[in-house]
């Protein structure tokens, strides 16, 4: 018998799928990942500005918790972007890709608008607050609600459908202001800013505090819906397998139709606190991004809203801190921005290196065939 033997080279870098690791030793791995971030940045910065990196990264600092106003700033930005991020969060469990919240949020705010703006002298404040909030979570719902029955019944692609609803949704809160307001300079300004009629009443001094505390309750609500209700059952086995969940008896249309407007309700909530609880004016680009950060927020926390508190008060703290880079420091403001981005990145890829080893070649290994 003859023995051939051939030489296999393997890989020079080569990934393996990790086991299920503990706890602690995925947060060390995320926290080394965000270090690396840091010195990166670090980096950069002397790089592009030749400035002390430590003199940037105390700018970001100051930039959240420099002040008590500064820290209720971040805390009133933080509970913004959470609370979009939840409201997108079923919908994604459900691998429906609702890429329409920055819309559903703009339409919740313009039908709060739209009661401050008709029937704010016919109420009282605390039943136009009421109302409004009815009328945004009605606006928010349905307009989900039209890509969700079009994805349930006819199988439509649901990314570009929920992301084209964001432009009409802009060019219809456009049209309104330049009817609201004839003069043709395209701002409404504060509605009822006389009255403060439909407004939010300042809490203990504090004029975002309500804001904060229903986002506080919608953060425990859609955590309980989702782990531990009958429906939010029925999203995770819809989101694994449509196959399966229909299988075990789950009506799947049903249950996509009725996520999507639940996901679409909590984006009008967003829409009535953003409308009656910070800026009680609107305009096209008012939702300001949230609706597309909020994304990110989701997907890096796994869809799980208490890991959603810490990512967005992470998210908020790192744009607040470019913006201070730009005006104290006299930067360009892009600096702050790449900043931000590279520190994203490097939280997102945190998930890669817990789930994934990589690996070197150390030598070559002969392997022998008969």
């Amino acid at each position: 018998m003859r023995n051939n033997h051939k030489t296999h080279k393997e890989p020079l870098v080569y990934i393996t799928k990790r086991g299920e690791l503990p706890k602690l030793k995925a947060m060390m791995i995320k926290a080394i990942v965000i270090l690396v971030g840091i010195l990166f940045c670090a980096l950069v910065t002397i790089l592009l500005t030749s400035e002390n990196p430590l003199k940037v990264f105390k700018a970001m600092f100051t930039g959240s918790f420099g002040s008590p106003r500064k820290v209720w700033n971040l805390f009133q930005a933080s509970a913004i972007l959470l609370g979009i991020s939840l409201a997108v969060t079923p919908a994604f469990k459900m691998r429906f890709w609702n890429t329409g919240a920055e819309g559903q949020v703009l339409i919740g705010m313009l039908a709060t608008i739209t009661c401050m703006f008709y029937i704010g002298d016919a109420l009282p404040s605390w039943l136009l607050i009421i109302v409004s909030l009815f009328a945004s979570i009605i606006a928010g719902a349905v307009w989900a609600g039209i890509p969700g029955y079009f994805k349930a019944i006819w199988n439509t692609n649901e990314t570009l459908f929920t992301l084209m609803m964001n432009y009409v949704a802009a060019q219809l809160v456009s049209l309104l202001i330049m009817y609201w307001v004839p003069s043709g300079s395209m701002v409404l300004g504060l509605v009822n800013s006389s009255t403060q009629n439909g407004w939010f009443p300042t809490i203990f001094g504090q004029k975002y505090l309500l804001n904060i505390i229903i986002v506080a309750l919608l953060t425990a609500a859609v955590y309980v819906y989702l782990k531990k209700s009958k429906q939010g059952y029925e999203i995770a086995v819809v989101g694994e397998s449509e196959n399966t969940a229909r299988y075990i008896g789950i009506n799947v249309k049903k249950v996509i139709i009725r996520t999507v407007l639940i996901s679409g309700a909590l984006c009008g909530v967003m829409g009535w606190i953003l409308a009656a609880g910070t800026d009680h004016s609107i305009n096209s680009s008012a939702v300001g991004g949230n609706g597309f950060t909020a994304i990110m927020v989701s997907w890096m926390s796994k869809f799980n809203p208490i890991t959603m508190i810490f990512s967005s008060i992470l998210v908020c703290f790192l744009q607040k801190g470019a913006g201070e880079i730009a005006s104290n420091l006299g930067l360009n403001s892009s600096v702050g921005e790449v900043l931000t981005g590279i520190m994203i990145l490097f939280i997102v890829s945190s998930d890669f290196f817990v789930n994934y080893s990589i690996h070197f070649r150390k030598k070559e290994r002969k392997e022998k065939q008969e």
